[in-house]
């Protein structure tokens, strides 16, 4: 299994994101189904689990440590904090909540579900902009220093953001959606990550389904998918994306793997410091997406991939207006 460094760790090139096992895309898999696929990963040798308090309101957090805490030495536990569910009498709902009491209050859920005495990287799932983030990352820091946590990081940042928290205390990696057809990390943040010794990790490297191929007909989708909640997923918007697949499966044809492979394979080669944590609620996929270590791309196929598609022939943004706003990432302008 080829490694990469994650802060303080050495951790498989390719990690798993464990949402799709309890959140977001439908109806989530069984439990048996899920703990399949949790073993299955780290039988494979896959050494960075990345879960979150926000995956199916602490479901998540649970199953990541019913499944995998009798393993803990075996891998680097992920986790998220600052973005967390409120039943309010009506079902849950979002909450964003930065303030250092809350942070470290979340911080003793995720240690109670997740089945261990500490978590190795704990994220800021996303900045409370009502708080300075030197305030939240402040209270994290704390965390570390009471042997809770043992390393930083920030999802959903910009480079500016993410050097006023590393002031603070030293951010070990940055987490945003990152793949072909999202390249708003080339921006400013990747070139950040890599000049502060950060590594940077894509969450969604798979487009959320798109750059496997697999995903014909959005009118499919569950009720319950965020992807309907997104712009490029929108029928009309979908039908012209869909146009892009075709080069792009040929070229990985012509390399003889699987369409996910050469997603994956094309972040690997972009930087050294780029851990992708794609996610999937089926072993077959996680075996695929493995497969990406395996795929050796020359400077003339990144070439072809970035003209084949990228964010100037990509219709409609990533997020909706909603959620749009809850994020700090640097946008591109027209």
């Amino acid at each position: 299994m080829q490694t990469r460094r994650l802060g303080p760790f050495q951790v498989s090139a390719i990690g798993l994101g464990c949402m799709n096992l309890s959140h977001a895309y439908g109806v989530p898999p069984s439990p048996e189904e899920a703990a399949t696929v949790l073993l299955r990963a780290l039988d494979l040798g896959v050494t960075l689990f990345d879960t979150a308090a926000l995956y199916g309101f602490g479901a998540n957090e649970e199953l990541v440590g019913r499944v995998l805490a009798p393993h803990r030495h075996r891998f680097t536990l992920a986790s998220k904090c600052g973005l967390h569910g409120v039943n309010d009498g009506s079902g849950f709902k979002r909450v964003v909540d930065g303030r250092p009491e809350t942070l470290k209050w979340s911080c003793e859920q995720s240690l109670r579900r997740l089945r261990t005495d500490v978590i190795d990287l704990f994220y800021l799932h996303r900045w409370d902009k009502k708080v300075p983030i030197e305030d939240s990352v402040g209270a994290l820091a704390d965390l570390v220093r009471e042997g809770k946590v043992r390393s930083i990081g920030l999802s959903e940042v910009s480079a500016t953001t993410l050097r006023r928290a590393h002031a603070v205390h030293a951010i070990a990696a940055v987490q945003t959606e990152y793949s072909l057809w999202t390249r708003n990390p080339e921006i400013a943040v990747l070139d950040a990550c890599r000049e502060i010794g950060a590594a940077f990790v894509p969450f969604s490297p798979l487009a959320r389904g798109f750059l496997t191929a697999g995903l014909r007909d959005v009118a499919g989708l569950d009720a319950k998918d965020i992807r309907r909640s997104m712009p490029r997923f929108a029928p009309e918007a979908y039908a012209a994306n869909l146009r892009l697949l075709d080069g792009y499966q040929a070229l990985a044809t012509e390399l003889g793997c699987t369409p996910a492979q050469l997603a994956l394979a094309w972040l690997l080669k972009r930087a050294e410091h780029i851990v992708p944590i794609p996610g999937t609620a089926r072993v077959v996929h996680l075996e695929d997406d493995l497969g990406a270590m395996g795929v050796s791309l020359e400077a003339s196929h990144m070439q072809r991939l970035d003209a084949l598609i990228n964010r100037h022939n990509v219709v409609g943004p990533r997020y909706d207006p909603a959620s749009q706003a809850g994020v700090d990432t640097e946008e591109f302008t027209a």
